[in-house]
């Protein structure tokens, strides 16, 4: 009110002197005195500002959420058209897949139905009665017989039929028309997909081809409330940026599947919070486009589960392949366990690398499915006692990466610049997949021993050597094998190197040195020559296998004297005279040079090029293999003697189809008529003596017994080239910086042939090996070792050759002169002493056909024709055995044409 002065302000401090009571003082500014509060306006004082933090507090969560909520929404906003844009392209681009050559099935082969339902299986055939049947094709299994559908999708026509089998072996195969079969195709098998761009590959899988255990093993351990929150699951957010806040580090896990999809397809992976919004945001825009069963199958789909060689493993459906061997829908409740628990480090929990730490995590995700109750407590138990149980990890073994790099490679340049992989084609290949895991494990154990040798010859030679690492030295080498089919063409197996994860370098298609293994086209030149009957420069009569060769040290004039050619032996021994047959069959290089001189090297190098090996140039080198040639090429030459003089070009692709089975292509063998089929057969019987007599008779100690035909090879490289009637196969072991390996081709590529070919036949598609049939034309006779004539009773000592009509010996050894007539006959001149020999038949007009030959080497001649005399001499005939009429002269002719002399070692 105007006018009224206010009474002074007061205040209250203790009393000084210590008295009882407060001293009142007034404040000069008038107001009124101020009492002490007390206990009850304290309490209200604290519960005032505790409301006052609340509300700033919420103020701030409100601002936050709200700023949160304008950058999420423009987030949202903002990748609302990059997701759109990208679910209207494919989910997954389309791969080119790669098969097998499909299993045939015949009448008393060894194979039980439970073994076809097996193959059909890991065909992708469904049995029958499934409520999702497969498109590929259906069986129906009984104790004794499998019916066989194909479905719309098969490489087949869709023609059914049942096999029908006793103890294993099938008895029957009748079509569904009632007509019986002599065989049937299965379908073939899935090999791989072409690895994409950033060569990952996957197996793309449907929702219901999930197994029963797989989708709760991964909820169970990934994300327990999938089925139930959308897009995010705040409870596990909350706490995991809490534990974020306290360990002041971004460490916790808190991404739902649909959040890891919205990562996998969409996003980097580093761990941001910015990032973290983003996925947030697009897995709101999946779950809003998709039910919870198509974001699962995207997710098994994408999921990087680990590396195998070189390759990237996507999704659920390669992983069952590739860690267990099987179809995603044959896994079981352990497997299933293993791959979800692999989510979380592929690389960290590789149970090829850590096993231990693999059967940790399984052994947590099947508690967790315990907890969920996704399986009982007793199946957690038993899965936990289930070992492993991986497949052999071998990429080069059951994908087969170097042949299927070179389909790539030929069908690029077959189609050029078209997306072989986009549009998802299917390529049939002629692989054989049970023959490609023989030549990988026979490749695999074949360099382990090479290895030994090399470590063994490196300790040897230094021995005083301080160094401490014994493999410092060492180079390992690399190696390349192929398989065919000699009378198709078809490429069965191969092998480019050691490791394909740690070289891509397909050392099949690498030419290098041939060695010794070209040697078989100088003999079938020389075979060749003996069409037209006519002689060779410095012989007798035309070239045959116990031509006389000499394997004398001699120097070779070529381009017309300019150049001059002084080849050695292995060890530089020297034979003397020796037979065509002995000098192939110990691989000695004089007599080779010698032999390719007679009938020329102009003529050996047009049959080489006939054959397929194009690099060889017409000189004295080139008969003991100096050019080089890959072993894809050296396959190809050697088919010319082993189907019959005919040249099959080798071949991997058989169809190309689309994804609905639409024919693209259709590749039928590429062949030419090269040799006269009875040249072809008599340059195998030569190779057939190398295994059974000569270079590789070491074959036969290793155990393989099947006829068969080859050649070993060594220059710096080590070579085996060699074949039964149904398989061809070619081995190389070299170094890649071109260093001599020092290892021969029977030491080295020989046993890993070997091992091979004795595998291969115990397969029932390999297991019929036949001899070598002659032709028309040809006479295989038994000859006298010392003497190369026809041998009788008194000669046991023999071996048999192969020859032209009409070129074989007449004489025995008992009648080195031709003379076959009785005693009787002679005395009283009775009977003819001999008949001409019958007419060589002329080669047919589509082979090569041979020049005169060039060459001459008066050495040839001269000791041809005296060695020709002291054969003659040295056997007795029957007349002298009887009456004594000859004396023994045997100290003084010395045989100079026995097959091996004594200490001689075969070389290459």
């Amino acid at each position: 009110m105007a006018g009224t002065e206010r009474p002074p302000r007061t205040t209250s401090r203790p009393n000084p002197r210590g008295g009882a009571g407060r001293i009142r003082t007034a404040s000069g500014d008038g107001s009124r005195p101020r009492t002490r509060s007390t206990g009850r306006g304290s309490k209200q004082w604290h519960s005032d500002w505790k409301i006052r933090v609340l509300l700033a507090l919420a103020a701030c969560i409100l601002l936050v959420c709200a700023v949160g909520g304008i950058v999420f929404a423009y987030y949202y906003h903002a990748y609302e058209h990059v997701v759109e844009q990208r679910l209207r392209q494919p989910l997954f681009a389309n791969t080119a897949k790669i098969y097998a050559a499909p299993a045939e099935i015949r009448p008393d082969q060894k194979y039980s139905v439970q073994e076809i339902a097996h193959e059909l299986n890991q065909a992708g055939y469904s049995p029958v009665g499934q409520s999702h049947p497969s498109q590929l094709g259906t069986y129906a299994l009984t104790e004794s017989s499998i019916h066989i559908q194909p479905g719309p999708q098969s490489y087949h026509a869709p023609d059914g039929a049942t096999v029908y089998t006793a103890k294993g072996v099938v008895k029957a195969i009748k079509a569904d028309d009632g007509e019986q079969l002599s065989a049937y195709e299965l379908e073939p098998q899935l090999i791989t997909g072409l690895s994409d761009k950033d060569r990952g590959k996957r197996r793309v899988v449907t929702y219901d081809d999930l197994p029963k255990y797989l989708v709760p093993a991964v909820t169970s351990i990934e994300d327990r409330r999938y089925f139930e929150h959308g897009a995010v699951d705040y409870v596990r957010v909350f706490g995991a940026a809490f534990a974020d806040l306290r360990s002041r580090r971004y460490s916790e896990g808190s991404s739902t599947l649909t959040m890891q999809v919205a990562r996998l397809f969409f996003l980097s992976p580093e761990k941001q919070w910015r990032r973290k919004i983003i996925q947030t945001a697009i897995a709101f825009q999946l779950e809003h486009r998709y039910s919870k069963k198509q974001i699962f199958t995207i997710y098994a789909n994408e999921v990087p589960l680990g590396q195998r060689g070189s390759f990237a493993i996507s999704g659920f459906g390669e992983a069952a392949q590739a860690y267990f061997g099987k179809n995603i829908r044959d896994l079981t409740l352990p497997e299933c366990a293993l791959l979800a628990g692999m989510i979380q480090g592929p690389t960290r929990l590789s149970p090829y690398r850590y096993p231990q730490r693999a059967i940790a995590r399984r052994n947590m995700v099947l508690d967790s499915m315990v907890e969920t109750h996704s399986i009982t407590r007793q199946q957690a138990i038993e899965a936990k006692a289930a070992p492993l149980s991986l497949t052999a990890f071998s990429v080069d073994e059951r994908e087969a990466p170097y042949f299927v790099d070179l389909v790539r490679k030929h069908l690029t340049e077959r189609y050029g610049d078209r997306d072989i992989n986009g549009e998802g084609l299917h390529i049939y290949t002629s692989l054989d997949p049970d023959l490609q895991s023989i030549a990988t494990a026979a490749v695999e154990d074949g360099m382990k021993s090479v290895d030994a040798m090399l470590r063994h010859r490196y300790e040897r030679l230094n021995r005083k050597s301080s160094a401490s690492d014994p493999n410092a030295h060492i180079t390992y080498p690399q190696v390349a094998m192929i398989a065919l089919n000699p009378h198709t063409g078809q490429v069965l197996a191969l092998v480019g190197g050691r490791n394909y994860g740690a070289s891509q370098l397909n050392h099949a298609v690498v030419q290098r040195p041939m060695g010794s293994s070209f040697k078989p086209f100088v003999y079938a030149t020389a075979f060749n020559s003996s069409l037209t009957g006519v002689a060779l420069p410095g012989q007798q009569g035309v070239f045959t296998a116990v031509t006389m060769l000499n394997d004398a040290d001699t120097t070779f004039d070529f381009d017309n004297g300019n150049v001059q050619y002084a080849p050695h032996n292995y060890k530089h021994e020297e034979m003397g005279m020796i037979t065509a047959r002995t000098a192939l069959m110990l691989s000695q290089n004089v007599a080779t040079v010698a032999l390719g001189e007679m009938v020329g090297f102009d003529n050996v190098a047009a049959l080489a090029h006939q054959a397929g090996i194009t690099s060889v140039e017409a000189t004295p080198s080139m008969a003991i293999g100096t050019y080089g040639a890959s072993p894809f090429q050296v396959a190809g030459a050697y088919t010319v003697f082993a189907n019959n003089g005919v040249r099959i070009e080798p071949n991997m692709i058989s169809s190309v189809r689309t994804a609905n089975g639409d024919v693209v292509d259709d590749f039928a063998p590429i062949s030419k008529p090269v040799l006269d089929p009875r040249v072809a057969f008599l340059t195998t019987s030569l190779m057939e003596d190398v295994i059974n007599h000569g270079t590789a008779a070491r074959v036969r100690g290793l155990g393989f017994t099947a006829p068969a035909a080859g050649k070993t090879g060594t220059e710096h490289d080590a070579w085996f080239a060699g074949y039964t009637s149904n398989l061809l196969c070619v081995v190389w072991i070299g170094n890649d910086d071109y260093t001599d390996l020092k290892l021969e081709g029977a030491q080295a590529a020989m046993p890993i042939w070997a091992e091979f070919m004795m595998n291969a036949v115990k397969l029932p598609q390999y297991s019929d090996t036949q001899i070598f049939d002659a032709p028309a034309g040809i006479t295989e006779v038994t000859l006298d070792k010392a003497t190369n004539l026809i041998a009788d009773a008194s000669c046991p000592d023999d071996y048999t050759a192969a020859f032209l009509d009409g070129t074989q010996p007449t004489g025995t050894c008992d009648h080195p002169n031709g003379d076959q007539r009785n005693i009787f006959q002679k005395m009283f001149g009775l009977g003819e002493k001999g008949t001409s020999p019958p007419l060589i038949s002329p080669p047919p007009t589509n082979v090569v056909q041979p020049k005169a030959p060039q060459g001459n080497n008066p050495a040839n001649s001269q000791n041809g024709q005296q060695n020709q005399s002291e054969r003659a001499k040295k056997k007795k005939g029957f007349f002298g055995k009887i009456f004594g009429a000859f004396k023994d002269d045997k100290n003084k002719n010395q045989d100079q044409n026995q097959n091996q002399p004594p200490n001689q070692q075969p070389q290459q």
